[in-house]
């Protein structure tokens, strides 16, 4: 079971060193999978491993609070997503690879962005899917709010699937801390359409897909125009039948991987 040590992490001041567990597939040039906010194995790349090991070295790390990585204590801080793009550059670093693909889904979407924003040179390509860009989000208020009191009411599948991935002793402390650092963004934000990235998004440079479901019970409205309209370089693909995670959705991800698979193509 391959794990990686870092003197510390943002994620978790103080505690030293920092372990992080990270799984690997195939051979080739180096993809890394940045898992949502509840971890790896509600949404698992399996399908996506599956087709494109024998193209890719394959590396997914689990971030410091999950899965078999160094617990983070307390509260998830509300800048969490630049702590972990800050993380994943200290992976990388562990591993001497200098340039990477990205593929983000949900938080890790937003890590990816940020990853491209600071550190062009180490981002080789992005696919970013179900891509936030609103700091409030009003249509998921009551789904964060009720997972951060109630973690159990999640449904007995992915409550098993968040045992399995996170243990029994934590599983219940990760969609609890992650839904309660989006209610406080979502709490400190100015405006309405107030923007994770400093309204600085439009200064991503590296080449960009951005997958989407249409489906996606966390998107706002317009809130994805918003990112057509500051990055209209980008390549944005819809997925008819998709959700929040259409890599892994039945009724989806072949579609993703097609169109995943293009760009990778391409953008080589």
């Amino acid at each position: 079971m391959p794990f990686v040590e870092l003197a510390d992490s943002p994620h978790a001041p103080g505690i030293r060193p920092i372990r992080i567990h990270y799984r690997e597939f195939g051979r080739g040039r180096p993809l890394i999978f940045l898992h949502g906010g509840w971890g790896y194995g509600v949404y698992p790349f399996e399908r996506q491993i599956e087709a494109i090991q024998s193209q890719f070295r394959i590396l997914i790390p689990d971030r410091t609070g999950y899965g078999r990585s160094t617990r983070a204590p307390g509260e998830m801080p509300m800048d969490f997503h630049q702590r972990a793009a800050q993380e994943t550059i200290a992976f990388l670093d562990a591993l001497g690879i200098g340039r990477a693909i990205l593929w983000g889904h949900s938080d890790g979407a937003v890590i990816g962005a940020m990853l491209g924003m600071r550190t062009a040179e180490r981002c080789e390509s992005l696919l970013l899917e179900a891509f936030h860009f609103f700091r409030n989000k009003p249509n998921s208020r009551s789904f964060f709010e009720r997972f951060t009191a109630h973690p159990e009411d999640l449904g007995e599948e992915t409550c098993e699937l968040l045992r399995q991935d996170q243990g029994e002793a934590a599983w219940q402390d990760v969609p609890r801390r992650n839904c309660g650092a989006w209610l406080r963004i979502a709490d400190q934000a100015q405006r309405p359409d107030e923007d994770l990235y400093d309204g600085r998004l439009s200064e991503l440079r590296v080449p960009t897909l951005f997958l989407h479901g249409r489906l996606d019970p966390r998107t706002e409205p317009g809130e994805m125009e918003r990112v057509r309209n500051e990055l209209p370089q980008a390549e944005m693909r819809f997925m008819h039948n998709g959700k929040h995670s259409p890599h892994s959705e039945a009724d989806a991800f072949q579609e993703c991987n097609a169109i995943a698979g293009e760009f990778l193509r391409s953008a080589r």
